[in-house]
């Protein structure tokens, strides 16, 4: 594996995000505000600098190796996590390096989690850029790239299956890049829908384009610190529609442009739509009381956006009974479809870990029989049986460590955080959730957490969004031996 390989797809993506910033600086100056448009120019042209600047140094990969893709994927990530971090730095909306960081990976990884208690404050240039960064994490950054920057070369496959978020990059036509862009036209003509459905009820046009962006991205940034409780029944009504959506393959949305039967047929879809009604009958029923309108909607929202891993809020969930509290931390561990914008475990996963117990279980109990695991009318092969085990063994293991991490860091530099606080900051950040429980709850934010918490949280967050394996490739040893 060639550092240089690395650091020349590294500059390619780097110099991507810093022109992206220069459509924030727009919106400032849409609005007359001059200062925080200059900054944000000077964050574009910096992190701009930096990236053509390892574009050109380094040599460009004929075509990159998996454990090079691989690599590439978790340290472009993240570098711009650290360069996405200036135009919060420049502007002074965030004033500390840390708090930046944080948020700025809350961003890209589409988790939401954030250190701004009032976002309707900042200027609208860096409102923009909270959605903005979303919405290219949302579909991926490498993705876009190998859709429309012809800079990467070969390895687009390795890329994309180092960043897609779920078993395998899901092929609409033979060659990648054909496919990517057409899972980015679904992406933008959905965000388009629904920020003009948004328009049309009581959201302003800038209110309806940031939450359509962060909508689409499941990411759940919003630009008022009440989120979409602050809006009408009618904005919470789509945005719950276009959550589902989001967290729906995009390959099976393109698939469904020809037959629309495609949706009911595909079993993950199913599944993932069963899930959801499931868990918002029994939200309803655990906070019933007062309207039945708003129950059903509260319930059918936090459901919605829990599973999809958006992390929106209409209702304090933090207030509800225990047992639903225990509810939501478990949705963290659900997700949505693998190939969509939503993260965590994903529906898949949970789908092959079911078929494979049913399997071993039937062994036992006849052993001399002879049964294949199943989803749908497509058996299970042995190896991605294993891989799905291996992730959900690793995942799990990162969920422990990290609770245990930060419980530590916590007691030792504080201020100290309950359980119920540290173990949902944690799955919610290895989840792309966003909202946790206690202080970290819908109605709270990640500022009290200690400064080296927040390096950990930011860390997990990557790792769920990359889904674990590329982080582990780039720190072992071994995949650095010729």
């Amino acid at each position: 594996m060639s550092w240089r390989h690395l650091l020349h797809v590294v500059g390619a993506v780097v110099g991507a995000i810093g022109a992206s910033m220069l459509l924030s600086a727009l919106v400032s100056a849409i609005y007359q505000e001059w200062s925080a448009a200059l900054w944000i120019v000077a964050s574009s042209v910096v992190t701009a600098v930096i990236g053509l600047v390892l574009w050109r140094l380094f040599d460009r990969p004929g075509e990159l190796s998996t454990r090079e893709g691989f690599a590439a994927v978790a340290l472009a990530w993240i570098a711009i996590g650290l360069v996405g971090a200036l135009p919060y730095l420049f502007t002074g909306s965030i004033t500390n390096v840390t708090d930046a960081v944080f948020e700025t990976v809350g961003g890209f990884s589409t988790t939401g989690s954030s250190v701004i208690p009032d976002p309707g404050a900042l200027p609208h240039g860096i409102q923009f850029w909270r959605s903005f960064s979303q919405w290219l994490g949302g579909m991926g950054i490498i993705v876009l790239s190998i859709a429309i920057l012809p800079l990467l070369g070969m390895g687009a496959v390795q890329l994309a299956r180092a960043e897609s978020p779920g078993p395998t990059p899901d092929r609409l036509t033979p060659r990648f890049k054909e496919t990517a862009k057409r899972l980015w036209i679904v992406y933008v003509a959905l965000t388009a829908i629904e920020m003009l459905l948004l328009w049309f009820g009581d959201m302003t046009f800038f209110e309806a384009v940031n939450h359509g962006l962060t909508t689409m991205s499941t990411g759940g940034y919003s630009t008022n610190a009440g989120s979409l409780g602050a809006f009408s029944s009618y904005s919470q009504w789509i945005v719950i529609v276009f959550m589902i959506l989001a967290s729906t393959s995009f390959a099976v949305h393109f698939r469904a442009l020809r037959k629309p039967a495609v949706y009911w047929k595909t079993t993950e879809v199913r599944v993932y739509i069963g899930v959801m009604a499931v868990a918002a009958i029994v939200m309803a029923i655990g906070t019933w009381g007062g309207s039945v309108h708003d129950t059903i909607r509260d319930a059918i929202f936090t459901s919605a956006s829990m599973i999809t891993t958006t992390g929106y809020g209409t209702a304090d969930f933090g207030l509800w009974k225990p047992a639903l509290q225990i509810m939501i931390v478990g949705l963290m561990f659900v997700g949505g479809m693998a190939g969509s914008t939503a993260g965590s475990v994903k529906i898949y996963r949970h789908e092959v870990l079911y078929e494979a117990s049913r399997v071993d279980i039937r062994r036992l109990i006849h052993p001399r029989g002879i049964f294949v695991a199943r989803i749908g009318k497509n058996p299970l092969k042995d190896d991605l049986v294993e891989a799905v085990q291996t992730f959900v063994l690793l995942y799990m293991f990162a969920f422990m460590t990290g609770s245990f991490a930060l419980a530590v860091i916590a007691s030792i530099w504080g201020p100290d955080m309950d359980i119920v606080s540290t173990v949902s900051a944690v799955a919610s950040s290895l989840g792309n959730v966003g909202p946790g429980l206690g202080s970290v709850g819908p109605t709270g934010n990640y500022l009290e957490v200690p400064m080296l918490g927040k390096w950990l949280l930011a860390g997990l967050m990557i790792v769920g969004r990359l889904e674990i394996l590329p982080i582990l490739i780039l720190f072992n040893r071994e995949s650095w031996r010729r």
